[in-house]
């Protein structure tokens, strides 16, 4: 790591608890590529101290922003000044970037770096019908994401359907022409099925979807990171389908993350 001096650009995670954080590594190891002077640490803040924590961020004149992970990623909407238009609708934000003025901006890039991570595995999401296991989380965002990027039509399927309709409501509030339903378990007749849950990160966990309406000509794609083989794409391959891993949406965020925070490579 570069050394830290005055002129250092100082960054955060906020989260509770922190150690299994690993945003800091992976932007201190963008800054050294790009060659930025600026540095991301680790911010341990508990929920009953969230706003106190804020409020003294926001007075940190070499604060360019903190990236704010669990519990913190919907109770940042009410500290932030701004929020863009989409973080309002998903009700919650995983970014907050300091203006000069100490003012703070808020958005969620979850869904964003999903669909560059799409992207980066050259996998165009624009005209294709994708099945969502989820409405609430990774998903919520995942959803505006996908209909912002173009999709033909998106079924959204989740435990509880309230919860599908809730986010299907919102996603149509910002894109009134958009073919969205709400389904089911049963993923077949679409080009693209995603995981939103958190169903696959621990062993055992019961699968998001029938895992026996899946088709060889459709890609799975996952957002949990460990394990990397979840047992549905474990599933997925063995019905002869190809997959799309977690990891790829983490390093399409941290891309995003340090555009949205104002981080340039040194001249």
């Amino acid at each position: 790591m570069k050394e830290i001096s005055g002129n250092t650009r100082l960054f955060g995670i906020l989260a509770d608890p922190i150690h299994h954080v690993k945003t800091p590594q992976r932007m201190n190891e963008h800054f050294a590529k790009i060659g930025f002077d600026g540095v991301c640490v680790p911010f341990h803040a508990r929920p009953e101290n969230l706003a106190a924590v804020v409020e003294g961020l926001r007075r940190l004149e070499n604060l360019g922003g903190v990236i704010v992970t669990v519990p913190h990623k919907t109770a940042i909407l009410d500290l932030a000044d701004e929020a863009t238009p989409v973080a309002r609708k998903i009700g919650a934000a995983n970014v907050l970037r300091r203006e000069a003025d100490g003012r703070l901006v808020a958005h969620m890039l979850d869904g964003e770096g999903f669909v560059r991570g799409l992207r980066s595995c050259g996998v165009a999401p624009e005209g294709k019908s994708v099945y969502l296991a989820g409405a609430g989380g990774a998903a919520n965002a995942i959803g505006f994401a996908l209909v912002q990027a173009g999709v033909s039509r998106l079924t959204i399927a989740n435990r509880t359907p309230a919860k599908a309709e809730d986010l299907k409501a919102r996603i149509l509030s910002l894109h009134p022409d958009a073919q969205i339903s709400v389904g089911n378990a049963d993923p077949s007749g679409h080009d693209l099925v995603v995981n939103g849950t958190s169903l696959g990160m621990k062993e055992g966990d019961p699968l998001p979807l029938d895992t026996s309406r899946l088709t060889p000509d459709q890609l799975v794609c996952e957002v949990i990171m460990q394990p990397r083989d979840t047992a549905l794409l474990v599933a997925a391959q063995a019905r002869g389908c190809k997959v799309h891993y977690g990891a790829p949406m983490l390093a399409c965020q941290i891309e995003l993350m340090v555009e949205m925070l104002g981080v340039t490579s040194a001249p």
